[in-house]
């Protein structure tokens, strides 16, 4: 496998490392010891799927998990038939000589499978193609290397193409000898069911405040706000990396400052938000706003309907907001289902490049017009 720095990674999150440069995972402790298990008793399954959220060590532990095989010697049962000793640790030094090559991006027996990059486009390309998956006969025939273990990472299986699906099952059922794929997949039901049954599940879960408070610190992310940002990133640090980078919490505390005054609506301040998102080049901000309009709503509608306020605050002051705004079953379905009208609707606004002043504004007013019911 070889890596070219100059071009962009479909499986590298903005501002922050790519998965093969981060030695450690917070949070994950089942699925690495799962996978321990089955190595220490010698199960060693040909492929497995990393399931779970974006954005929670799924990627970061393929890595880890390629790194340690590739570094880890086949075991011939030793000159006396000794047992081997029974790996306690996925932590692989990162002067190894294998650590040193997959950071360089130049482990002969590692090979990526990720949306390629199209030189006429100069964008990455929106699905993993067959001949992505193609390559890997190239990859195959090469020779094995130190262990005779060859590792494919597919990130994500989840944007394989139909004919590129196809090709990777091929390989799931009759898969090379000493090969172990590692598939991630952020919504495993959308995959073919005989892909999945081909494979081991490691399933991950979202990061508590601790391990997001670890995993940002690792990240370099500055941040005296961890347990907002694994609330408001649903347990993501993927999320909360580019919440951080993009200020998404001081725009979501910006919203529940606009909402506190519900039913009446400060209309100075919802200009501001339209026109920040109206401003030239804030595509990515115009999209932020409306998914944290999205989350508010539904945090708003979640709390109506357990009759409990969160147990994280977000920002200061939005448990009694939400208390005021759903005090009983009748608003809180109105919240409910207005929050999936709102939903359609920017969905909709977005496809047909609406205004972004004007759709912020129309969503705004939708709210107010819901608290004034």
């Amino acid at each position: 496998m070889s890596a070219d720095d100059s071009l962009p990674e479909s499986d590298r999150i903005d501002g922050a490392p790519h998965p093969r440069e981060t030695q450690e995972i917070f949070g994950q402790d089942g699925a690495r010891d799962a996978f321990l298990e089955a190595f220490n008793a010698e199960r060693l399954h040909h492929g497995w799927l990393l399931t779970g959220p974006k954005g929670v060590g799924k990627a970061t532990m393929a890595w880890q998990i390629a790194r340690f095989l590739l570094a880890t010697p086949k075991d011939d049962g030793g000159m006396f038939g000794d047992a081997p000793m029974a790996a306690k640790s996925l932590q692989i030094d990162p002067e190894h000589p294998v650590a040193r090559r997959m950071i360089a991006g130049s482990e002969p027996g590692l090979f990526t499978v990720r949306r390629p990059y199209d030189e006429k486009t100069k964008k990455l390309k929106s699905q993993i193609t067959v001949d992505e998956v193609r390559k890997l006969k190239n990859f195959f025939s090469l020779s094995a290397t130190d262990g005779g273990r060859r590792i494919v990472i597919v990130d994500s299986a989840d944007e394989m193409n139909v004919s590129a699906a196809n090709a990777l099952l091929k390989l799931l059922e009759e898969p090379p000898a000493d090969t172990t794929l590692l598939l991630i997949s952020h919504q495993p039901s959308k995959l073919l069911p005989t892909i999945r049954s081909r494979c081991r599940e490691l399933r991950f879960t979202p990061l508590g405040v601790d391990a997001m408070a670890q995993a940002l610190e690792q990240a370099d992310v500055e941040t005296d706000a961890s347990a907002a940002m694994a609330e408001l990133s649903a347990g993501s640090v993927g999320e909360a990396i580019r919440l951080s980078h993009s200020g998404g919490l001081q725009i979501y505390q910006a919203l529940v400052t606009l909402f506190s005054g519900l039913p009446q609506m400060d209309r100075q301040k919802a200009l501001q938000l339209a026109e920040m998102a109206a401003a030239r080049g804030a595509d990515d901000k115009f999209d932020l706003l409306l998914n944290l309009i999205d989350l508010f709503l539904m945090r708003l509608a979640r709390c109506g309907a357990t009759g409990q306020p969160p147990l994280v605050e977000a920002v200061p002051g939005e448990g009694a907001l939400f208390a005021r705004l759903a005090p009983d079953a009748r608003k809180t379905r109105a919240w409910a289902e207005v929050a999936a009208e709102i939903t359609t609707r920017s969905r909709h606004g977005r496809s047909v490049n609406l205004d972004p002043a004007a759709l912020v504004l129309d969503t705004v007013w939708k709210i107010q017009e819901t608290a004034q019911m």
